[in-house]
């Protein structure tokens, strides 16, 4: 045997790219291995599948860009919750005025950068 596992771990993260705007969150198991040598390596798996660590170069999932902020899990599906919040009672009013309101046509990753970046921003 060339190598033992000796723990896997779960862990989430959020990113948001520096340069288009889009925003996801990943899971990862994290394998922590020992070699023959004794020396330790990590294993990251996402979906099942080998990836790289996404803490060395992070690669947007829309546009291909490396400047990406990495977060703790949760940031961007907060956002998006906030604004389909602030959506609601538009859509409502909208409705009221027998306007019809799309939803298909609103990508999943609809937030701005700035109001997932805002608790960041110091005074």
């Amino acid at each position: 045997m060339s190598e033992i596992a000796a723990t896997t771990v779960h862990e989430a993260y959020a990113f948001a790219c520096m340069k288009c705007g889009y925003g996801w969150e990943q899971s990862y198991e994290i394998e922590h291995h020992v070699d023959v040598h004794g020396h330790a390596f990590v294993v990251y798996t996402a979906d099942g599948e080998r990836v790289p660590s996404p803490l060395s170069t992070p690669t947007c999932t829309n546009c291909g860009g490396h400047v990406v902020r990495i977060m703790r899990s949760g940031r961007v599906a907060g956002v998006q919750a906030l604004l389909r919040k602030q959506q609601a009672p538009r859509a409502a009013e909208a409705g009221a005025k027998d306007r019809t309101v799309s939803t298909a046509a609103t990508p999943a990753h609809h937030w701005r950068l700035s109001d997932l970046l805002h608790p960041f921003h110091r005074k």
